[in-house]
């Protein structure tokens, strides 16, 4: 089975009106179901766009304008639902922040033709924990089963983490979308290398969509470095660094590819290592491997140090 991905790199620009906003984001999505994607993501807090139709007031204040925010909350599903209807697509949505009753969330919603449901986000960046107030999810990883396969979303710093696309890749995704934004070269290397460490333990693709560019009339997203990337595992006929697809950095548009699904249950099944398998060893998974201390002796290490000296000499 074959699926066509779009991964957003998407600049966060500031809009006139409601209708506006939606006439951009279509553009957006036709553009890429023009070129034959059936999954689209667009990067994580892209929905923060939206609050440049707020007074300065609202919009110089992180707390309130999440606030104002959640009356814009039905026109954003509304749209999204719409749009995956009328392109027979499954759109992965930019983030947006979900007032809760008792906490607030980056959520991710993920719209089919039919139906829609999310996935909030785990871990929490310093920014937002200590000066934004959005709170950790409730836990829950979500597997969506489309007629485009089945795949996962991890919410940026979330990707840096293994236990999420360990459980994902167990529970039957094929692929995991990476929704993601950063400040710096430093932030976006972070989340790639999550992404691409997820790839190669869990022999699966993962996909990062990144927001670019600057959005100075937003506190909360104002400096944006990015690229987008699709990885696999660096075995069978996949490429040796495991780099299937890669975008220059900072440049607004698609990246589009065509993923063969099959080709990771080949490798699980016949690489060069099996990754896969092994993390599924059952030792592992109960917590029953533990850690060894072992003191040296300082005399042991001075006559280490002494043979890599006379070795080197």
């Amino acid at each position: 089975m074959e699926v066509t991905i779009a991964l957003a790199q998407y600049p966060i620009t500031a809009r006139q009106s409601l209708e506006d906003w939606k006439n951009h984001t279509e553009k957006w999505i036709s553009e890429a179901v023009t070129q034959g994607a059936q999954i689209l993501t667009f990067p994580e807090y892209g929905s923060m766009e939206l609050t440049s139709l707020f007074s300065q007031e609202v919009r110089d204040d992180l707390k309130l304008q999440i606030d104002h925010l959640q009356d814009l909350l039905p026109f954003f599903i509304e749209t999204f639902q719409g749009f995956a209807q009328k392109y027979n697509s499954v759109i992965v949505a930019p983030s947006f922040p979900v007032a809760l009753t008792d906490k607030t969330v980056n959520r991710c919603f993920v719209f089919t033709q039919n139906d829609y449901s999310y996935q909030d986000k785990h871990f929490m960046t310093r920014f937002e924990d200590e000066s934004w107030g959005i709170s950790p999810s409730d836990g829950t990883l979500r597997l969506f089963e489309t007629p485009f396969g089945r795949f996962g979303v991890q919410i940026c710093f979330d990707i840096e983490f293994p236990m999420g696309g360990h459980l994902l890749a167990e529970a039957g995704a094929q692929f995991i979308l990476v929704p993601s934004c950063t400040e710096t070269l430093k932030g976006a290397t972070r989340v790639h290398i999550g992404a691409r460490a997820r790839a190669m333990e869990q022999q699966i693709y993962t996909g990062v969509s990144q927001t670019v560019g600057n959005a100075l009339w937003s506190p909360a997203v104002d400096i944006n470095f990015g690229y987008t990337a699709i990885y696999s595992s660096p075995d069978g006929d996949f490429q040796d660094e495991g780099i299937l697809a890669l975008t220059e950095a900072q440049n607004p548009g698609w990246l589009i590819h065509t993923l063969d699904l099959s080709k990771n249950e080949e490798i699980r099944e016949n690489g060069q290592v099996l990754n896969f398998k092994h993390s599924q060893r059952q030792e592992i998974r109960d917590g029953k491997s533990s850690v060894e201390v072992v003191w040296m002796k300082e005399e042991l290490i001075e006559q280490a140090v002494k043979n890599v000296t006379e070795f080197r000499s």
